[in-house]
């Protein structure tokens, strides 16, 4: 069952397209709100990332309506892995362009005390996003270490990748 997941997800980085780069405009004003009776509240931040709460993980935005049953997979995935992909950094620019920390935030901005989730939907427009966190998800399911995975993710991703985000390394 676990390969068929990982194997769906696998084929759901290949449906996606490239991350778009643009200015650092992340900590500006929210350009547009939109209130959802089943998830809450959802805006749109200044560098066009759709930014949604939902009541836990397993509630999933509704940017994600439209989306592949793949990509589905993959952010359900990535909201149960937070404690992974926040020490995994992300090399598609979005340090730069979104303010991200880690690969955790392409898909969650935050986790909230009281579970609640605020999803980013970065990662429905980038591949090197969703590769990396299938990879760091995966490698966790075969027992790897913190430390293990981000250094396989810093080799592989080191050249020809934009500078990662700035994510410190696990203890």
């Amino acid at each position: 069952m676990k390969f068929k997941w990982l194997t769906l997800l696998l084929a759901g980085s290949m449906i996606l397209t490239a991350c778009g780069s643009g200015e650092d405009k992340a900590d500006e004003p929210v350009k547009q709100e939109q209130h959802n009776e089943e998830s809450g509240h959802q805006h749109t931040v200044a560098n066009g990332d759709i930014q949604e709460t939902t009541a836990s993980a397993d509630v999933l935005p509704s940017f994600l309506d439209k989306q592949s049953e793949d990509l589905k997979l993959v952010y359900k995935a990535t909201g149960q892995a937070t404690e992974i992909l926040k020490w995994i950094p992300c090399y598609c620019g979005c340090g730069e362009s979104a303010g991200h920390k880690s690969n955790m935030n392409c898909f969650v901005k935050e986790v909230k005390k009281d579970g609640s989730i605020v999803w980013d939907d970065h990662g429905t427009r980038c591949v090197a996003c969703v590769e990396i966190a299938i990879q760091s998800i995966k490698m966790a399911q075969e027992g790897k270490s913190l430390k293990e995975i981000r250094k396989v993710i810093d080799e592989a991703y080191k050249e020809g990748y934009a500078k990662p985000t700035p994510t410190p390394t696990p203890a």
